[in-house]
């Protein structure tokens, strides 16, 4: 009989309602979103230390506008990893700031990063997905 409330009780904790699905699917798309900002920052990282690239792609021969946008994104990539990975509000605010930032470069000045629509047409559809759960988990809650 102890065993059997046990069980129960150990089951009806793990089982969580469909009230808050769309939620769950929002948190677990922040976690995707950090892990590609990590690698994102990180890999802006390389390009700053010099792990990526040979000579000619040195850093320091690089123009001051592609200086200036490696850096801001090597440190708001890694910023907006950790606020995605809690699925704090300002860690969204800041994850957009860079989805925003990204295609604004690429589109406003494709003499920085090459002015691809690839990127652009990639920061779009992380910006209309998450928009499109963000909208569904706040429909699931009440007023």
């Amino acid at each position: 009989m102890r065993d059997t409330v046990m069980s129960a009780a150990l089951s009806s904790d793990r089982i969580e309602g469909d009230d808050n699905v769309w939620t769950r699917r929002l948190v677990l798309f922040l976690r995707v979103m950090a892990v590609l900002s990590i690698l994102k920052g990180l890999y802006h990282w390389a390009q700053v230390t010099g792990f990526i690239g040979g000579e000619e792609d040195a850093f320091e021969s690089q123009p001051m506008a592609w200086q200036a946008a490696t850096v801001y994104f090597a440190v708001i990539e890694l910023v907006a990893a950790v606020g995605l990975w809690l699925a704090t509000p300002w860690g969204a605010v800041v994850w957009l700031t860079t989805v925003v930032s990204m295609a604004v470069i690429e589109l406003m000045f494709p003499g920085i990063y090459g002015g691809s629509l690839v990127v652009v047409g990639g920061e779009a559809v992380m910006l209309a997905a998450y928009l499109a759960l963000a909208w569904m988990a706040a429909r699931e809650r009440p007023p």
